[in-house]
């Protein structure tokens, strides 16, 4: 792991992006914290107009294992999934939101299965569900057919502005 896992880059959207490799075999740190950041920054550029000054994030990079314990705990589900989120605060769009908005976690086997599955550059796939993870720190949801058309729209408009193709196409 990176001495600094900080991504304090405030000036590109307001928002420092911890980060931290748990488990699993993931690419070298610098890389993987840059493209995250990039992407946190991205979505709170076009949906985080309620972010507190010094909002931060955390994002927990891990194994299909651990994110299997997480969301047979906290979801009622028994079988890993490939990103959770875990909001600090209060999650409806456009809320205020705490200075700390919550945690993301990613799985690093579920995210490479899904990426070949759907013919899609690993670190394109792994952009969408950190914009996807940051949405649901910020209240979005797609629990719905409502709810899942904003969030999904919102996400092309964030993802076409980092160059990467419509993850529902």
């Amino acid at each position: 792991m990176s001495a600094d896992p900080r991504i304090d880059s405030r000036e590109e959207s307001g928002v420092s992006v911890d980060c931290m490799i748990e488990a699993g075999d993931w690419p070298e740190p610098e890389g993987l914290y840059a493209l995250a950041g990039r992407a946190i920054h991205a979505a709170a550029r076009e949906a985080g107009a309620a972010l507190p000054e010094g909002a931060e994030v955390s994002i927990v990079f891990t194994d299909d294992a651990h994110i299997r314990g997480l969301n047979a705990e906290w979801r009622g589900k028994d079988k890993p999934t490939n990103v959770l989120s875990f909001p600090a605060g209060p999650t409806l769009p456009g809320s205020v939101q705490p200075p700390i908005l919550g945690d993301i976690v990613l799985a690093r086997e579920t995210i490479l299965r899904e990426a070949q599955e759907q013919a899609k550059p690993v670190e394109d796939h792994l952009s969408h569900l950190v914009v996807h993870g940051f949405l649901h720190l910020l209240g979005y949801d797609h629990e719905t057919d409502d709810e899942a058309e904003a969030m999904e729209a919102l996400e092309r408009q964030i993802l076409q502005g980092l160059a990467i193709a419509d993850p529902y196409a």
